[in-house]
């Protein structure tokens, strides 16, 4: 839960309330009835007004400039290993998703009988 006071941005409008997106504003108060699906009351000074928001229609300022932080870094390394023809450098900053992606799977596989693996093709062919 968000504190009050803290800077937000509105980065969605899952209930089409025609939200300002993109607008930053302050949580001025919690929606505490039990009812109701929206959890912050936001101020907007740009719009002038207060809205009822869910918790996934707005993310933390600080947050947002950091995953832009993040990926304008990529981007710079990306460009430099490019620049000094670094391929080393250059696989290892488009590969880092992939190796985990396969650090997962490696650990996800069992190994499984002969017979286990006839009874799930028969499964699977009778289905």
């Amino acid at each position: 839960m968000l504190k009050l006071g803290e800077k937000v941005v509105i980065v969605a409008d899952h209930f089409e309330q025609n939200l300002p997106i993109g607008e930053y504003g302050y949580i001025i108060a919690y929606d505490r009835n039990a009812d109701s699906i929206f959890e912050y009351v936001v101020r907007v000074p740009s719009a002038n007004r207060s809205f009822l928001l869910p918790g996934e229609d707005v993310e933390l300022e600080a947050a947002l400039i950091q995953q832009e932080v993040d990926r304008v870094e990529r981007e710079a390394l990306i460009d430099f290993a490019l620049a000094t023809r670094n391929e080393e450098l250059f696989n290892r900053i488009m590969n880092v998703k992939s190796s985990d992606e396969e650090t997962a799977d490696a650990g996800s596989k069992e190994v499984q009988s002969r017979e286990d693996f006839i009874k799930q093709v028969n499964l699977k062919a009778w289905i």
